[in-house]
C-alpha cells in the first residue's frame, strides 16, 4: 500500500508500486487536467508538483511518492497570489491556443515564481525548458511569466 497526498487529500495506491503516477492521477483518482504528452518525460505535459518542485508525472513511479505530497493543475489554490498573478498573466497574454500543454506550462510557471519573483529570461527558460507547445505560444508564455512576476513585484 503505498500512501501520499494529492492536492492535500490522503491518498492509498494498491496496486503495482511501479505504476507511473500519471496513471494513477488520471484514472483511479480522475484527475485529468494532468495531460499524457510523450510518456518519455520530454513534453512537459504531465507537470505536476511533487513536494513544491516541478516534475513529470509521466516517468515517476507512483512508489517514489510515498509520504509525499503532489500537487496537480486541479489542486492550484485559486487565493496563492502566485497563482492568481500566473491566470492573470496567461489571460492578459492571450497565452492558450489549443491549450493542451497549458496544466504543464502552468504549473512549471507556478513552480518557478514560487521561488524567484524576479527570474532572468535565462530562468524563465530554464524553468520552462522541456514544455512543449505545439501551437507555438512561447513568446507570449514568456510575457506571461514576466508579467506575472511584475505583478508579485519582481523586476521585469
Amino acid at each position: 500500500m503505498i500512501k501520499f497526498f494529492v492536492n492535500g487529500e490522503p491518498v492509498q495506491f494498491a496496486n503495482d508500486p511501479d505504476t507511473p503516477l500519471l496513471w494513477v492521477l488520471r484514472d483511479n483518482l480522475g484527475l485529468v487536467g494532468t495531460k499524457f504528452g510523450c510518456g518519455r518525460a520530454q513534453c512537459g505535459a504531465c507537470t505536476v508538483h511533487i513536494a513544491g518542485e516541478a516534475e513529470r508525472s509521466c516517468s515517476i513511479k507512483v512508489s517514489a511518492v510515498a509520504g509525499k505530497n503532489v500537487n496537480t493543475i486541479e489542486g492550484l489554490t485559486p487565493s496563492n497570489p502566485v497563482v492568481k498573478a500566473v491566470k492573470a498573466a496567461w489571460v492578459d497574454k492571450d497565452v492558450v491556443q489549443c491549450g493542451y500543454c497549458q496544466p504543464g506550462q502552468i504549473m512549471s510557471a507556478v513552480a518557478l515564481l514560487a521561488k524567484n519573483k524576479a527570474p532572468t529570461d535565462a530562468q524563465i527558460d530554464d524553468a520552462m525548458e522541456g514544455n512543449l507547445c505545439r501551437c507555438g505560444t512561447y513568446p507570449r508564455i514568456r510575457e506571461a511569466v514576466k508579467t506575472a512576476a511584475a505583478s508579485l513585484g519582481g523586476k521585469r
